[in-house]
């Protein structure tokens, strides 16, 4: 079954359920701590060519290997740094180590001039970028340990930007809401921005996965726990850092094949976007949209947003 098929099917139900039924405090950000090189994280590295590094990591927060993928910038060597980092995360049901980041080599070239380190770590099936409450621990695996080992052998500094799409949206947005002071820009592709209206498909994806959805945030979308994983909840957190949001309406686009149909998983995000831009702006943020109409939930339209948002990715890095 295909990813986009999925949140199809699950989507659908959502909507069903809607029809049917008619539809935390936040504290000050304070600065992030410093991150610590776990003992436990042992890296081999592996170097396909020369401006690429494949980290394969033992992680104890996720209790098993996972692999990472590292484009070196222009002029880095060993001991060079600090170099200001780009985060790259997937989307759902993904199974490659890039997560389909590194599928053709458009991102590769458009990110070959970037002064900084593109980092593309796995993120599982369905993680839902979180540290699960029985399970494990994606945040604590990509901003503890991963963040230590950039720092400590890629010469990584504290200039940080994050993106993501699909279910790598909500990742972006929330580790950005998460960590205050971690993060100067994140952008969300066609993305999970509103967790709680549709956590009937996010639980049914994770158990259509082969995971007990109860061990997520367990099956009550009602609870603080889901509050604090979904982006439209965590504006006020977000304050200070330069957002980006883009998603189509789901109909068939210019960069759609012959005979497309209507995707309706896409057009479902859409009015989550809405929803989550319109709560940052009764935060008083600012936010880069761009809701281009036709477009489908596919690559196409992720890497032209990975294109249209990396000028302010790398604006904020440079800062």
């Amino acid at each position: 079954m295909t990813r986009r098929w999925l949140w199809a099917v699950a989507l659908v139900a959502v909507a069903a359920v809607a029809v049917a039924l008619s539809w935390w405090p936040q504290s000050d950000p304070v600065p992030a701590d410093p991150a610590q090189p776990s003992a436990d994280a042992a890296v081999q590295v592996d170097s396909p060519d020369q401006r690429t590094r494949v980290l394969t990591v033992q992680s104890a927060a996720l209790g098993r290997q996972a692999k990472v993928t590292v484009l070196l910038p222009p002029g880095w060597a060993a001991g060079s740094g600090p170099w200001p980092v780009l985060y790259l995360l997937h989307g759902c049901c993904q199974s490659s180590r890039s997560g389909g980041w590194l599928e053709d080599d458009k991102t590769a070239q458009m990110t070959a001039g970037a002064r900084a380190l593109i980092v593309i770590p796995e993120g599982g099936p369905t993680s839902w970028y979180s540290d699960w409450l029985d399970g494990p621990k994606w945040e604590t695996f990509h901003l503890k340990e991963l963040r230590a080992i950039l720092e400590r052998d890629f010469g990584a500094g504290d200039k940080r930007a994050i993106a993501g799409l699909s279910m790598g949206g909500l990742g972006a947005m929330g580790y950005a809401a998460r960590n205050p002071g971690m993060f100067l820009a994140a952008a969300s592709y066609s993305g999970v921005l509103d967790s709680q209206a549709q956590s009937d498909a996010i639980l049914d994806i994770t158990r259509n996965n082969g995971e007990d959805p109860a061990k997520l945030w367990g099956l009550d979308p009602s609870t603080p726990v889901w509050d604090d994983h979904n982006p439209a909840n965590l504006t006020d957190r977000l304050k200070g850092i330069r957002l980006y949001v883009s998603c189509g309406d789901g109909s068939p686009g210019p960069l759609d094949p012959d005979g497309t149909g209507d995707d309706s998983s896409e057009s479902f995000l859409l009015s989550e976007a809405k929803t989550f831009v319109e709560r940052a702006k009764q935060s008083g943020l600012d936010v880069t949209t761009d809701f281009y109409g036709p477009g489908t939930h596919t690559w196409p339209y992720w890497s032209r947003a990975l294109e249209r948002s990396l000028p302010m990715l790398l604006e904020a890095l440079a800062a």
